[in-house]
């Protein structure tokens, strides 16, 4: 399959464009609301990354400076990664639950220019340390703690973004368009469990060979509809946000274990990916309820 293999994109920034530009009206991306799935269609998509990109351009975020995200799966943290994207950095991956020190290392030894984090909570555990290259924090729930840099929330940036959009239109699509191939799009740390978290260096032509490749074998298609709980620090999650983006998949994003089992019952994916364990949860509730 690798020899026969035609990737006809560039970058992710590149695929995520065109499909925004091939199906803008069509489901992409849902995330829980009080009814049922809230449904974002790839035009606003497109639209609310676009804008996350000129806001952090406008923080003074240049090609290849690394931005962090810290967060659960939830849409924001695939809105945010694509931000990042298509404003020609690259995402540094913190899992929430990684513990204060390993944290403020991993900010550290990426040399991140800005966090996106959850919440409160994970802006708490930089406090105190040393991160030199750090100039802002973007906060997606809740208040805006203090911390030694200016905290701004995710609406604020994306605020920010739109002005800065008003004035050069062609600010996105300029800086996108320049992403190579060969360029740097993440930096997965591991867990940390070895000894110090080690970055892992990902670049921009692999992924988008791994969404190609998923179309390829027919792991998934445009008429499927994906429930996606999996950690998006994790090359796995991050592997089927780039199959999403190449096929059109449309896929509800909640990060929630323990909601997974009754909320299949409401959302009704025909396809979830996962570890066994998962499927055995489900299996068990279903055999202990009928």
């Amino acid at each position: 399959m690798t020899d026969q293999l035609q990737v006809p994109y560039r970058s992710i920034p590149d695929m995520f464009l065109q499909r925004v530009a091939n199906t803008p009206n069509a489901n992409a991306l849902a995330s829980p609301g009080p009814s049922g799935p809230v449904w974002l269609t790839w035009k606003t998509v497109g639209e609310r990354a676009s804008a996350i990109a000129a806001g952090l351009v406008s923080l003074g975020v240049q090609p290849e400076d690394r931005v962090a995200v810290a967060s659960n799966t939830r849409i924001e943290w695939i809105l945010a990664d694509l931000g990042i994207l298509c404003a020609g950095a690259a995402t540094t991956t913190v899992y929430p639950s990684t513990e204060p020190k390993d944290a403020a290392y991993i900010l550290r030894d990426s040399g991140s220019r800005v966090l996106i984090a959850e919440d409160a909570v994970q802006v708490e555990k930089l406090a105190g340390a040393d991160l030199p290259n750090l100039t802002h924090v973007v906060v997606i729930d809740g208040s805006t703690p203090q911390a030694a840099v200016p905290v701004l929330s995710l609406a604020e940036l994306e605020q920010k973004g739109k002005a800065a959009l008003a004035e050069d239109p062609e600010l996105v699509t300029r800086v996108a368009n320049a992403v190579r191939s060969d360029q740097l799009a993440t930096l997965m740390y591991t867990s940390g469990t070895t000894g110090t978290p080690k970055g892992v260096e990902l670049l921009h032509g692999g992924w988008v060979w791994e969404g190609v490749a998923q179309a390829k074998l027919g792991i998934l298609r445009p008429d499927d509809l994906q429930y996606l709980w999996l950690p998006l620090s994790h090359s796995f999650g991050k592997t089927l946000t780039c199959g999403i983006i190449h096929v059109g998949l449309p896929t509800y994003v909640d990060g929630r274990i323990d909601k997974i089992v009754e909320n299949l019952a409401i959302v009704k994916p025909t396809l979830m990916c996962g570890a066994p364990r998962i499927f055995e949860k489900v299996y068990n509730r279903v055999v202990s309820t009928t």
